[in-house]
């Protein structure tokens, strides 16, 4: 293939991808160290009013005893998402949730045990989604997001940065209803921004905005269970948000 010039121009399309080339690790990078990778998931969830987040009490060293987020490593033929995947899975019972990528995390000394580089996910789920004897299996606890135990290896750190980006997401994206049921009350709604921006919220404006977006829909349906007075039950609809792909509250 010729350029302008007459000269021959390099053909991308040909040239084989990364994935396909041999592996000589004997050959390549032998002169640089070798270090660990970790995904560590914060998983937050919504009980009674409050934001948590999932812990696991660790029955191994180091800082066995005490508390961290739900981690483990990057294994051979894995690639980082789907390691946050499998542990998600592994801590929770759920097989289908959405994940985000919060940071790279590697400071020298964040473990004690080796050199390891954790890259941090974070997601939201219903708590009423998992399974429970999974969760008990695997130690886990749910904390509350304004009284975490300490927490060793940075854990605290990304915590604290995957809820400053779920609380930039709550007014412009519909990360709300992944701590929702299906069918919920606009109060119920009201209560989940509260828990996760750690503020009170006017009511009247609240509710005015949320009758601004066609996507939450109003059913027939009324909670007879948690309101004196039977409050209505609203649902989520993906779909018809897709066709507008806007979200303000």
């Amino acid at each position: 293939m010729k350029n302008y010039k007459g000269q021959e121009r390099l053909n991308l399309s040909n040239l084989p991808k990364a994935s396909e080339l041999p592996r000589q690790e004997s050959l390549y990078y032998t002169s640089n160290p070798r270090f660990y990778v970790a995904v560590d998931c914060i998983i937050f969830g919504y009980f009674d009013g409050h934001l948590k987040v999932l812990l696991q009490k660790r029955d191994f060293e180091p800082f066995s005893g005490e508390m961290s987020v739900q981690g483990g490593f990057v294994q051979e033929g894995e690639d980082i998402d789907e390691a946050a995947l499998r542990v998600l899975c592994e801590r929770t019972g759920i097989r289908q949730v959405g994940i985000t990528q919060v940071g790279a995390f590697g400071e020298v000394d964040r473990d004690p045990g080796a050199r390891v580089i954790s890259i941090a996910y974070t997601c939201l789920i219903d708590s009423n989604m998992c399974d429970e004897e999974v969760v008990e299996q695997h130690h886990g606890q749910w904390a509350d997001i304004d009284a975490l135990p300490p927490l060793h290896f940075g854990h605290g750190e990304m915590v604290r940065q995957a809820l400053s980006q779920l609380r930039g997401n709550m007014g412009r994206k519909p990360v709300c209803f992944h701590l929702l049921p299906p069918l919920f009350t606009l109060t119920q709604m009201q209560k989940v921004y509260e828990a996760v921006l750690g503020e009170k919220l006017d009511k009247r404006n609240f509710r005015k905005r949320i009758a601004d977006m066609p996507f939450i829909e109003k059913t027939m349906l009324i909670d007879k269970k948690h309101s004196k007075r039977g409050a209505v039950y609203y649902m989520y609809n993906e779909d018809r948000f897709k066709l507008i792909n806007k979200f303000k509250v």
